[in-house]
């Protein structure tokens, strides 16, 4: 049983990829409060809808249902994991008729938050275009900033492609008529974690993971493109194979001196305390020019793991697409198998 564990960090230059609820007329990003220091977000739902956009033109999509109005309003997707890839490793919840279908999410994605304490800017505009003279223009205004924005991210590999038709209350992932016609398309029962199961063949559950690094490595979506379009490509990836599923990446980046800064003898400190957990090389995905130097001093501290294999640092496009045309291939095979199912 395996997870890919790590980070995934954005880079973001006078933008604003994603904002909250307006004051007045001012458009407001998204932003938390650590004491008096402000910090830019990004939110894992908006990242998450980035990635569906950014899937391939011919991946199939569930379809959602809306219905109701008011405060009583619902939405669902059609909650066909063997159909969906989307279904399958995003989640989703269904409750029709006195019934109710639910997927806990196989990708979990942090919230995507600066590194440092970044004050957004206000961007004063106006609308005056064939006004007649001397009418006063419409005026609107809207926040942006500048910051790299970093968050957790773990694939709860085994899950991939097994959907639960056991259990009790909303663990159960399919209907009996939609396990039925599943397993009619190719599905095989299985358990996984003490759950009756319906698994996708292996082929499939590689086809899925593949094109969700691929989907990654090509990212592209984010409000306000029109005045702010930037690249939402990640700017550094780090992702690595973990049995148990704990993430030790979470404190490779962090502040120096007020300015984002990956942290080299961290990542060489949790590589030893999880050694036995680690099933593969940490890969690191850096593109040039980002943090500026960092990544050549980085490469030079990490000398002696890069040389024995434990460490690797590539382009992130580079490292996404080698290592899903791997898991495409059947090289990570045992990352999909939980021993105790």
């Amino acid at each position: 049983m395996s997870y890919l564990a790590g980070k995934i960090v954005l880079d973001i230059v006078a933008g604003a990829p994603n904002n909250g609820e307006g004051e007045d007329n001012i458009g407001k990003a998204k932003q938390l409060r650590v004491g008096r220091d402000v910090y830019p977000y990004v939110s894992a739902q908006a990242v998450r809808r980035w990635l569906r956009d950014s899937l391939p033109r011919d991946e199939p999509r569930s379809g959602v249902t809306r219905s109701g109005s008011g405060k009583k309003q619902q939405a669902h997707t059609e909650g066909r994991p063997d159909r969906y890839l989307d279904d399958d490793l995003f989640g989703y919840m269904v409750a029709v008729s006195k019934q109710n279908y639910q997927r806990d999410t196989v990708l979990s994605t942090g919230t995507f938050v600066s590194l440092t304490p970044q004050r957004p800017t206000e961007d004063f505009g106006t609308m005056s275009r064939d006004f007649p003279a001397g009418e006063h223009p419409v005026i609107h205004q809207h926040e942006l900033y500048s910051a790299v924005l970093a968050a957790d991210v773990l694939l709860d590999l085994p899950r991939v492609g097994v959907f639960e038709t056991d259990g009790s209350g909303l663990r159960v992932a399919l209907s009996s008529d939609a396990a039925k016609e599943a397993e009619a398309a190719g599905s095989i029962k299985t358990v996984l974690r003490g759950v009756d199961a319906l698994r996708l063949p292996q082929e499939e559950r590689r086809r899925r993971v593949a094109v969700l690094l691929e989907t990654l490595a090509k990212l592209r979506g984010g409000a306000k493109q029109s005045l702010h379009y930037g690249d939402r490509t990640p700017a550094l990836v780090l992702l690595a194979s973990v049995k148990g599923g704990v993430n030790p990446f979470t404190r490779v980046l962090g502040a120096r001196d007020g300015k984002p800064a990956f942290d080299a003898d961290v990542l060489r400190e949790e590589i030893k305390a999880w050694a036995d957990e680690l099933d593969g090389p940490v890969l690191l995905g850096w593109a040039p020019g980002f943090l500026g130097d960092q990544r050549e001093k980085a490469t030079r501290e990490l000398k002696d793991l890069i040389e024995d294999g434990r460490v690797a640092i590539e382009h992130p496009r580079v490292m996404l697409t080698n290592l899903a045309n791997e898991i495409r291939q059947g090289d990570h095979d045992g990352w999909f198998e939980d021993p105790v199912a």
